[in-house]
């Protein structure tokens, strides 16, 4: 539940929400811890201050109906929870990761985080992300994601001295991929031709494309297998397959709930594991 006040967000129940959970699972790259429990969010020309106390959290912004579906306060997970929460595999994950909600983010942004994101860590891929956001216009206390117009003025040199590495390349020739095509067909394809376009993207393969689709796309009919959801596999199956297969096994596991019963479970082993 959630009021709105002028420039401002009220979470007044914080059972499905925690702003921890949310920009700490994996899902995104543009945020940053200023202390406990309060970051900094950014998204497209968007700015979010959000600090969460004991009993509610506080979403400071001009553009407050962005962030109402950019923090998808419109949707009862209260409801998807209910309907997960007898899976023997998900009940721990859902206490423990009671907060998550998935995020409407920016394709843009998204495509180019998990391109970044391969083989990386992610305070090398928030760095980055950082970087590429000092191309875009200056807000004073933050600067706009750059428009694709900007990013394809950007070298392979340029991207490597952010920290991209190899992955240099790929964002020079997907960025010009992206600059010539129309967004609005590409929301219409279905998951499979989705799938398959994204992964013609130089440096998008498989899990990465299901990345893309879930937290680009809000396509919760994806499952993206990495190594921690390799462990949730064996967990459920007791047995190894090859990636796509598991992602295929866990979607037909999970159907429309996959995109959310990924988050819990990922998050969940991954903290669960690390600590």
């Amino acid at each position: 539940m959630y009021k709105l006040e002028k420039n401002k967000i009220i979470i007044t129940d914080l059972s499905d929400f925690c702003i921890e959970h949310i920009l700490e699972c994996g899902q995104v790259f543009t945020y940053e811890k200023v202390a406990n429990k309060c970051y900094k969010v950014f998204s497209k020309d968007k700015f979010a201050y959000v600090t969460e106390f004991d009993t509610y959290a506080e979403i400071k912004t001009q553009d407050v109906a962005y962030f109402v579906d950019y923090f998808d306060l419109k949707t009862q997970y209260s409801d998807i929870k209910n309907c997960l929460k007898n899976d023997e595999n998900l009940k721990n994950a859902i206490k423990f990761g009671y907060g998550i909600r998935i995020l409407n983010q920016d394709i843009i942004e998204v495509i180019i985080g998990f391109i970044i994101s391969a083989n990386n860590n992610i305070k090398r891929i928030m760095n980055t992300m950082q970087k590429i956001r000092q191309f875009g216009e200056n807000r004073g206390e933050y600067y706009c994601f750059p428009s694709l117009k900007v990013l394809q003025t950007i070298s392979v040199e340029q991207f490597k001295d952010m920290g991209a590495g190899y992955r240099a390349e790929y964002l020079v020739e997907s960025i010009k991929v992206l600059a010539e095509t129309n967004f609005d067909n590409i929301k219409k394809l279905d998951n499979q031709s989705l799938r398959k376009w994204l992964i013609s993207l130089k440096g998008v393969g498989p899990k990465v494309a299901d990345c893309i689709m879930l937290f680009g796309f809000s396509r919760c009919e994806s499952f993206p297998v990495d190594t921690w959801i390799e462990k949730v596999y064996f967990d459920i199956f007791k047995q190894k397959k090859p990636r796509e297969q598991m992602s295929k096994d866990l979607l037909l596991h999970y159907g429309e709930l996959s995109g959310y019963a990924q988050q819990y479970l990922f998050y969940y082993k991954r903290s669960f594991v690390q600590k």
